[in-house]
This record gives C-alpha cells, sequence and structure tokens, in this order.
C-alpha cells in the first residue's frame, strides 16, 4: 500500500505550447468556483484574461510554472513571479478537494524557498482567502482591480517561509 494520499496526483514543469490547456483551466476554475463571491460579469471579466492566449502564454512562461497532472492529464496549474509572489494558483473544478492546489501551493513555496526568499505573496481572490489563510498567510492589504469594465476585489496575503536548515 502506498503512503501517498493520492498516488496519480503529480507535478511537472508547463510544457511548450501548453498555454491554451492551462487557459482553459483558469476559465473553468473561475467560471465554477468562485460564484458565491463574484458577480458573473466580474467572473467573465476576470476569465477574459486568458483570451489573448499569446500574451496569456508570454506571462506563463515569464513565470516559474508548474502543472499539476491527476492520471496524467493537467488539473491545475501554479506559477511564481521573480519577485517572490505567486502569480497564478489555478484548480479545475473536476479536481477540487483532492489535492491538488495543496500539492501546488507546497511546490511554489518551496521553489521559492530554495530561491532565498524569505517570504511569499499572494493576491488572493475572496475565493481563495480561506485556502491561503489556512496555509499561514496573513492579510497585508485589500485591493480593487480593474479588469475591463468591472472591479474584482482581492487581498494581498504574505507567508514567512521556513529559513534554511543551519548545520551545527
Amino acid at each position: 500500500m502506498s503512503a501517498e494520499a493520492n498516488p496519480q496526483l503529480a507535478l511537472r514543469p508547463m510544457l511548450p505550447g501548453e498555454a491554451p490547456l492551462l487557459a482553459e483551466i483558469f476559465r473553468a476554475s473561475i467560471m465554477g468556483l468562485t460564484q458565491d463571491e463574484y458577480e458573473e460579469e466580474q467572473q467573465e471579466a476576470w476569465a477574459a484574461a486568458a483570451n489573448d492566449e499569446a500574451a496569456f502564454a508570454k506571462t506563463l512562461a515569464d513565470h516559474t510554472t508548474i502543472v499539476a497532472t491527476m492520471g496524467g492529464a493537467p488539473v491545475g496549474f501554479g506559477s511564481l513571479e521573480a519577485d517572490g509572489k505567486v502569480g497564478f494558483l489555478y484548480v479545475h473544478p473536476a479536481a477540487v478537494e483532492r489535492g491538488v492546489g495543496t500539492l501546488l501551493a507546497d511546490a511554489l513555496e518551496k521553489i521559492a524557498g530554495g530561491r532565498g526568499a524569505e517570504t511569499l505573496s499572494v493576491d488572493a481572490s475572496d475565493s481563495a482567502y480561506d485556502f491561503f489563510s489556512k496555509r499561514g498567510y496573513a492579510a497585508q492589504q485589500r485591493n480593487s482591480v480593474q479588469c475591463g469594465e468591472e472591479w474584482l476585489s482581492n487581498t494581498t496575503m504574505k507567508k514567512t517561509l521556513p529559513g534554511p536548515e543551519t548545520v551545527q
């Protein structure tokens, strides 16, 4: 018996040409998981950020982007910006509550820590606030962000990462 919670769950770097698929996960996550906190017009404006697939692909390529797979199929992705900030963390609605978000967040925190970051920040949507709060992220400030004609609220949150182990 394996000690893994879900042996079919894995991580890998984003592959070339994969941005259109990740754009679909991005849109599905927004439209399927944020309806309790955001109006439909807000969701549509937010999801439209992936409509320019070339720009979306460039943003993902400019970040350190990792993909979570379940049974080999992509079900979520996360990215780390150069300045120690989570750029994206999205999970397809069909894969929610299966450890995908936790796996991605753990990996992004380890990558940031491995690069010497002492803290990691995220602009968490109202839908993701509790997820990040339970992981030890503390609210720093509320933000209003314009997406097209709509305004969306989020919260900048920050977590102190564990320091490098010192050898005695």
